[in-house]
């Protein structure tokens, strides 16, 4: 390197470290040979390299942040020239190792504080008292984590790793997460120095939003940011303890914050936590969590605006974003997806290297939902829909209305964002609906015609799973049925609503109180959906009335007339089935709805098929008789007359 040319802050780091362990090495050497240490030798700041950075050296910072006074701060050094220069293991032999008792004998301005447990250096564990027969003839050793600091390279501690890992910040931060960051940088700027950082609380469905909140908020303090997991926090309370100290020290020695991960099961793993923590920490989980005892700012943190989500998909697409002419709007309105994800979706998409615009467009939109596919577990069923808008046979009335669901799923965006109702008020947004009419008259059909429609997923709640005498079980999984299918605006059918949102009933116990308060509950998340709901029922009467008049939309499926049979016996079949003689007029006379001819057709393909024989009249009647056997309902003559 040219002798002229600046030195990097390593280099004159490793500069200053070196003059300071001279300095101690000829205060040492003076004092074994019997010369009084000069005054204001111990400790004193050395002149500095006109080649230095900014930033303080390791050793002046070691000696500020833990408070050191000069005795301490030469402790210290003792221990690092063990470590670093041959010539202080030359000069203390035969001994292996410092001791207090050899400092106390050698350095000046020495005083006894200085090996107390409370004093920093063993409070701090920047030195490691060994065994001995006294305190002051046990070896000292520094500490690794702090020799590596001393030298210049800073890294996290052994102790730490398993525990705690680094966050980085997001290449884009929205405003909507800049605005929360810069809350929390306020909160901590104007804090006082001789108190405790307020405690910061960060809550939400989107993990992911919280991290790049917390990351930001450090960042604009020019401080890092770690993640911790609380449920990977050690069970006993010294484990704990001895690991809080750890991170303690590792925040003051690299301007750390620390993001701990809880949600309400891990309260008591985070409670000492929240109580002890001196280090700026913020608190992440899905619901927020009470805190007593010492200031605290709480922020719900959402997914990005759709409006910010537009943004992102720009920027992660480039150049392929101009092919798609504005046919984003869609998938935003659709998946409710944030910068992570976006991120990752775009970069799979343009790895696989589709060109047209629309090519790109279908691409994204299978990708958004497969990343958004809900994980709802036991709580429901995935429904693969197939039929189409030609399998439904519906008066006039009941087709327009469903194809009016349709249009409001699809532009929903445009109406609440660009057009501005979302600005102006968040009730009533949730599109819902409710599908009244007897068993088989098509309303599950409708729903597997809206989700093929509009491109979504469709799953069918399991009361069964979701209902529960517990007392707030059923609120619990109806949280869970909401949060997993809000990224994806996936569609929920809920089948026989009635036993979920049936009346509220007269509070006589708390049983009652805790049913009224779930759907209590289950209104705001209908009206804050922002996929599409959908209710069945045979007993509209039963629905309670808070919820019909919350619900958009209310379709009557009624009993298909003779001449609406007739339309449902000609699509019945599917192309490739071999039929012959079959009489419409006289299958249509069969008094029962569409689900019950979709059965005698199935019932009557198998027959024909096991005869060899295209389907015939004659397997439709055994199979409508085997129907009507099911039903127990007698076939009337004027049904199967002139069979």
């Amino acid at each position: 390197m040219n002798a002229d040319s600046p030195l990097t802050w390593f280099e004159a780091n490793q500069r200053d470290l070196t003059q300071e362990l001279a300095r101690l090495l000829v205060l040492l050497e003076s004092a074994a040979n019997g010369a009084p240490a000069q005054p204001g030798t111990a400790g004193e700041a050395q002149a500095r390299d006109p080649g230095r950075t900014d930033g303080p050296f390791s050793l002046e910072r070691l000696t500020t942040v833990f408070g050191l006074s000069p005795f301490e701060r030469d402790v210290l050094l003792l221990c690092a020239g063990m470590e670093l220069d041959s010539r202080f293991s030359k000069l203390l032999a035969p001994l292996p190792a410092p001791t207090f008792g050899l400092a106390l004998a050698l350095l000046p301005g020495a005083h006894w504080s200085a090996l107390t447990p409370a004093a920093p250096l063993r409070y701090w564990r920047l030195v490691e008292v060994g065994s001995g027969p006294a305190l002051t003839q046990s070896p000292l050793r520094i500490d690794e984590r702090i020799l590596h600091y001393l030298a210049g390279a800073s890294h996290l501690d052994d102790r730490l790793i398993g525990y705690v890992e680094p966050l980085a910040l997001a290449h884009s931060v929205v405003p909507s997460i800049r605005s929360a960051a810069e809350q929390i940088v306020r909160s901590w700027s104007n804090a006082p120095e001789d108190k405790p950082f307020p405690l910061v609380q960060l809550y939400g469905v989107d993990a992911a939003a919280r991290q790049q909140v917390a990351a930001a908020a450090g960042g604009g303090l020019g401080w890092g940011i770690c993640f911790l997991r609380a449920d990977l926090l050690p069970a006993g309370a010294a484990e704990v303890e001895a690991l809080m100290h750890i991170w303690e020290r590792e925040a003051l020695l690299g301007n750390q914050v620390l993001l701990l991960e809880c949600d309400e099961s891990d309260g008591s793993h985070a409670t000492r936590w929240m109580e002890r923590a001196h280090f700026p920490l913020i608190l992440s989980g899905r619901e927020r969590i009470p805190i007593n005892g010492r200031p605290v700012l709480s922020l719900e943190i959402g997914k990005p605006t759709a409006a910010e989500q537009s943004e992102l998909w720009r920027i992660a697409l480039g150049p392929a974003a101009e092919k798609l002419d504005g046919r984003m709007d869609a998938v935003v309105a659709h998946f409710d997806l944030g910068a992570r994800e976006i991120e990752t979706i775009s970069a799979a998409v343009l790895r696989a290297g589709p060109d047209a615009g629309t090519e790109l467009e279908d691409a994204i939109w299978q990708a958004c939902r497969a990343q958004s596919n809900p994980r709802l577990g036991e709580l429901a069923q995935r429904i693969d829909p197939k039929a189409a808008w030609e399998d439904l046979v519906l008066p006039g009335e009941q087709m327009r209305t469903l194809r009016e669901i349709a249009v409001h799923v699809r532009r929903r965006m445009k109406v609440y964002e660009a057009w501005g109702f979302a600005a102006k008020s968040t009730r009533g947004l949730g599109i819902s609906a409710l599908f009244t009419g007897v068993s088989g008259t098509g309303k599950t059909m409708a729903a597997e015609v809206l989700a093929s429609e509009l491109r979504l997923d469709l799953y069918r709640i399991d009361l069964s799973q979701v209902v529960s005498k517990y007392i707030g079980e059923t609120e619990k999984n109806l949280r869970r049925v909401f949060d997993a299918a809000e990224e994806g605006g996936a569609i929920l059918l809920f089948d026989e609503a009635d036993a979920l949102f049936g009346k509220r009933s007269e509070v006589k116990d708390s049983h009652d109180r805790y049913a009224n308060v779930e759907i209590s509950y289950l209104l705001q998340r209908m009206e804050a959906y922002r996929g599409l709901a959908i209710l069945t029922t045979n007993m509209k009467e039963a629905i309670d009335t808070a919820f019909l008049r919350r619900i958009r939309f209310v379709v009557r499926f009624p009993f298909p007339d003779g001449a609406e049979r007739a339309e449902i016996w000609r699509r019945i079949f599917p192309r490739q089935t071999p039929v012959e003689g079959l009489d419409i007029e006289r299958l249509a006379r069969m008094s029962i709805a569409g689900g019950n001819i979709r059965n005698i057709a199935l019932y009557a393909a198998f027959l024909a098929a096991d005869s060899g024989e295209p389907v015939r009249m004659s397997h439709l009647m055994r199979a409508a008789r085997a129907e009507y056997g099911k039903l127990e309902k007698p076939m009337a003559e004027s049904e199967i007359g002139g069979w």
